[in-house]
């Protein structure tokens, strides 16, 4: 971490312990290093933060241009917030979270592509199916509790709710990416968004409850 996003990284941490009370279940789940992608279902603008909070590694944070969040994260370098497509996996999008996980990055996408209306998650976009196959970065399935209650679309001020961050076991999609390097386009079609339902899949049999978590 650098000294930005680590002050930062510091500040959300204190923030989400003394005024959410947050628990975090399996963080061993995430590799320590190597490119990986964290997939999250997206309920609230404290999810991407919420997501990092707990991990010893940067993590890149994306975001629509005109999303209300991009103008403060493009000047807090803590927060990593990269200007891409709506759902991540298109266009300049898709090459910048290519070349971040070359490098060895960390990148959170929402499978849902924008943050969930009701609390209740949504089906899943093919654009995160096209960034899986094109990297080689194992897909770590993130699900998020209390995001909503707390600052869902609705509320114009975080409220004190309990929050939850779990992570589940790495999907490695080996198959299909080896299936993809020849099949047709139509097919290839399928294979993205087969990607994308089976990565919202895993995130929705997350539960909250789980032996290995702390405060």
């Amino acid at each position: 971490m650098n000294r930005s996003y680590k002050i930062g990284w510091h500040c959300f941490r204190a923030l989400f312990r003394f005024y959410f009370r947050w628990r975090v279940c399996n963080p061993e789940r995430v590799p320590k290093s190597g490119p990986v992608i964290l997939a999250c279902n997206h309920a609230s603008f404290l999810d991407p933060p919420l997501v990092g909070a707990d991990l010893r590694r940067p993590i890149s944070y994306l975001a629509a241009p005109r999303s209300s969040v991009f103008p403060a994260g493009r000047h807090s370098p803590f927060l990593e917030v990269i200007p891409v497509d709506r759902d991540g996996g298109t266009g300049r999008g898709l090459k910048t979270i290519l070349e971040r996980l070359e490098r060895g990055g960390a990148i959170i996408l929402f499978p849902e592509g924008t943050r969930t209306p009701d609390g209740q998650l949504q089906p899943a976009r093919s654009g995160i199916g096209l960034a899986v196959i094109k990297s080689s970065a194992p897909v770590v399935p993130v699900r998020v509790f209390g995001t909503f209650t707390a600052y869902g679309k609705s509320r114009l001020w975080p409220r004190p709710r309990r929050l939850t961050v779990k992570y589940g076991p790495a999907l490695g999609f080996a198959s299909q990416r080896a299936e993809a390097e020849t099949c047709s386009m139509p097919r290839l079609k399928q294979i993205y968004q087969e990607v994308a339902d089976e990565i919202m899949s895993a995130i929705a049999r997350l539960e909250p409850e789980e032996d290995n978590q702390h405060d």
